[in-house]
């Protein structure tokens, strides 16, 4: 199988002051034509929000939305009813469906906030939006996958409108993982968050 390795300098990035981004794939006005998808996932950003900062209500469909903080937190609120605060350690999903409008600030107002947003494209089109959240524990992603988001209910992930997985863990120093894809001709896209990993022969 073919691989192909990234470093973090070389993503797009940024600053429109109240936000800092990395874009892993083109978007906004950063464009790169060898990185505008990666299968299904269209955008992966890894944004930091200053205090105060964020994104005014704004509309979306036919996209499955994944928003994962690492620190800080983002308070949400979208036309399905759907609000929330989602902290460390949560992971939230909206499925845009046939239409959604939402907005998302940071919850604080001094307090910088940085997380992943990723956009998938659906399986599916056109789908009643829908908004979900939850609280996972991190001490059970150590040395193992966490899987947050998937379609298989036996997972016990937050529901994902797409044949797509999301796992998190925190690896030990030391420590071997393997992963298992569980959709047969799907690719697996690593994102190291901290520190350095090596796979096979790419470090």
């Amino acid at each position: 199988m073919k691989s192909i390795s990234f470093k973090a300098t070389e993503r797009g990035t940024a600053d429109y002051g109240w936000l800092n981004a990395n874009y892993y794939f083109s978007f906004a006005q950063y464009y790169n034509p060898q990185k505008i998808h990666f299968g299904a996932l269209r955008v992966l950003n890894d944004d930091v929000i200053a205090g105060g900062g964020g994104f005014p209500t704004h509309p979306h469909d036919n996209m499955e939305i994944v928003t994962i903080p690492h620190t800080g937190a983002i308070a949400h609120k979208d036309s399905t009813g759907g609000q929330g605060i989602i902290k460390s350690g949560d992971v939230q999903i909206m499925s845009a469906g046939s239409g959604v409008q939402h907005s998302e600030f940071n919850a604080s107002a001094t307090e910088a906030l940085n997380l992943f947003q990723l956009w998938v494209f659906p399986k599916k089109k056109n789908i009643t939006p829908r908004y979900d959240q939850r609280t996972f524990d991190i001490s059970e992603r150590v040395n193992k996958w966490q899987t947050v988001v998937s379609p298989i209910e036996s997972d016990e992930a937050l529901w994902i409108n797409q044949d797509a997985k999301f796992s998190l863990t925190n690896l030990a120093k030391g420590k071997t993982l393997n992963y298992t894809n569980a959709f047969e001709g799907n690719g697996v896209f690593l994102v190291v968050i901290k520190g350095t990993v090596s796979i096979k022969d790419i470090v």
